[in-house]
C-alpha cells in the first residue's frame, strides 16, 4: 500500500469516560445479578490477543507460500504453479485483516517498521521484469547494475523513488511474479496470464532470465516471512512492542486502537483504494491488479475493521470497543451497528472483478455502486468517531 498517513478529518469534541457492559455472552455477577462492565483495560488486552493471533496467522500462511513458491521454482510445472497463486490468495485473506493494525502507532509503521516491505503499492512493474513492449526491462534482466540478487539488495532498492513507485518486494511484487501483468480487457474477467514457462529453463522456457526470476521470486517470500515473523515476535506475550502497548496509559492505549480502524475506514480504504481507482477508471490503481484479487482485499479490511471494534477474530471473543460504546450510549452502539450491516451489504454488491466495476468510471451503474459502498464505508468511520468521543477518547486530538 502507499505509505500514506492521513489524519481524521473530523473534529471531535471531548466527553466523559464510560465503562461498557460486555457483549451478549457477559458475565452476571453472582451477588447482584448484574452485567460485569468491561473495562478499558481488558478491551486492550483483548485487542493485543487479536493483534498476535491475526499476525501469527499471517505468518503461517506466509510460510506455506514460501514452500509452495519453492516447490514450483525447484519443479517449475503449471500444476505447482497454480498452487503457488492458490498459496498467495491464502496469504492474502490472513494479512487483509491485519490492516486495521496499521496507522495505530504500533509496529508495523514506526521508523522500523515493514510495511512497506510487505504491502506496497502500486508498483511500476517494469521496475522488478519484462512487461509488454520492453523485454529486457527490470532487476531481473538487468545483470550489468544487479550481477547478484539477494535478500538485502532487493530490499534496498524497496520504494526509493520519489513516488514510492519502484517497489521491489512485498505481497504485489510476487503477485506480479506470480501473475504478471493483466493485459485482458475487464470484460474477459481474467486475471494475469503470464505463463509457468517464464520459469523453465532451456528448451520450453518463454523468457529469458529463468533462473534469477526463481530466485527473485524465492527472495521476496522469504523477505516476506522474515518481515512477518517481526511483527508476531513484537506482539507475543513478552514481546517488545506488547509490554509497550500494555504499560501505555489506558487512553493512549484506546486512542491509537481508534486511530487505526477510523484512518483505515475514513481514509486509506474507501479514498486510496476505492474511489482513486473508479474516479481514473484505472485497473492500475486497484490493489492487486494483477490477479483481480482486489475485491478480497476490500472485504478483508473492512473485517478487520470490525474485528477490531468487536473484539473478535477467530477463537476470540473478548471484551470491546463496541462493549464500552454500548455502555456509554445505546444510540451510537446502535447507529454503529447499522453502519456496519450496511457497510457490509454495499461492499458486498460492489461487481467482481473489482477493475470490471470500475471500467465505466464512477457515473457508470457498477462504478456508483463503487462509491456508494466507500461513501458508507466513512459513515461507518463517523461513526465509530461518534463511539470514541462517548467513551471519552478524543482521536484526533
Amino acid at each position: 500500500m502507499k505509505n500514506v498517513y492521513p489524519k481524521v478529518a473530523l473534529g471531535l469534541l471531548a466527553g466523559l469516560t464510560f465503562f461498557a457492559c460486555s457483549n451478549d455472552d457477559k458475565k452476571e455477577n453472582n451477588d447482584t445479578n448484574t452485567p460485569t462492565a468491561v473495562t478499558k483495560k481488558q478491551v486492550i488486552t483483548n485487542y493485543a490477543d487479536i493483534v498476535y493471533a491475526n499476525y501469527k496467522k499471517a505468518y503461517d500462511d506466509a510460510v506455506l507460500l514460501e514452500t509452495a513458491i519453492t516447490t514450483f521454482t525447484t519443479t517449475p510445472t503449471a500444476a505447482n504453479f497454480t498452487a503457488a497463486k492458490t498459496a498467495w490468495k491464502t496469504s492474502r485473506e490472513s494479512y487483509g485483516t491485519t490492516e486495521a493494525f496499521r496507522f495505530a502507532n504500533g509496529p508495523i509503521d514506526d521508523d522500523n517498521g515493514p510495511e512497506g516491505l510487505l504491502n506496497s503499492w502500486p508498483l511500476d512493474e517494469n521496475f522488478i521484469d519484462y512487461v509488454d513492449g520492453t523485454p529486457a526491462s527490470g532487476i531481473i534482466n538487468n545483470t550489468t547494475d544487479f550481477p547478484v540478487l539477494s535478500k538485502k539488495v532487493l530490499a534496498d532498492e524497496n520504494a526509493l523513488d520519489e513516488d514510492e513507485l519502484n517497489v521491489s518486494v512485498g505481497y504485489h511484487a510476487i503477485e506480479f511474479l506470480l501473475w504478471g501483468q493483466d493485459l485482458t480487457l475487464p470484460s474477459a474477467n481474467l486475471p494475469g496470464q503470464r505463463p509457468y514457462t517464464d520459469y523453465v529453463t532451456g528448451a520450453g522456457g518463454t523468457a529469458a532470465n529463468q533462473g534469477r526470476r526463481a530466485d527473485y521470486l524465492k527472495f521476496c517470500a522469504d523477505l516476506l516471512t522474515d518481515n512477518l515473523d517481526y511483527l508476531v515476535q513484537q506482539w507475543k506475550v513478552g514481546g517488545v512492542y506488547r509490554v509497550k502497548f500494555l504499560a501505555l496509559s489506558e487512553d493512549t492505549a484506546i486512542k491509537n486502537i481508534y486511530l487505526g480502524i477510523t484512518t483505515l475506514v475514513l481514509t486509506e480504504l474507501p479514498v486510496e483504494r476505492m474511489i482513486t481507482a473508479v474516479e481514473n477508471a484505472s485497473q492500475e490503481d486497484e490493489h492487486s491488479c494483477f490477479s483481480d484479487n482486489t475485491h478480497r482485499d476490500i472485504v478483508l479490511n473492512m473485517q478487520g475493521v470490525i474485528n477490531v471494534y468487536q473484539g473478535k477474530y477467530g477463537a476470540i471473543d473478548g471484551p470491546s470497543l463496541e462493549d464500552l460504546v454500548k455502555q456509554a450510549d445505546s444510540k451510537v452502539y446502535d447507529d454503529t451497528a447499522t453502519a456496519i450491516a450496511a457497510s457490509t451489504t454495499k461492499v458486498g454488491a460492489i461487481l467482481i472483478p473489482f477493475d470490471l466495476a470500475i471500467s465505466g468510471g464512477p457515473t457508470s451503474v457498477e462504478g456508483a455502486k463503487v462509491k456508494s459502498a466507500a461513501q458508507q464505508l466513512q459513515n461507518l468511520g463517523a461513526n465509530l468517531l461518534a463511539g470514541a468521543v462517548k467513551i471519552g477518547i478524543i482521536v484526533n486530538g
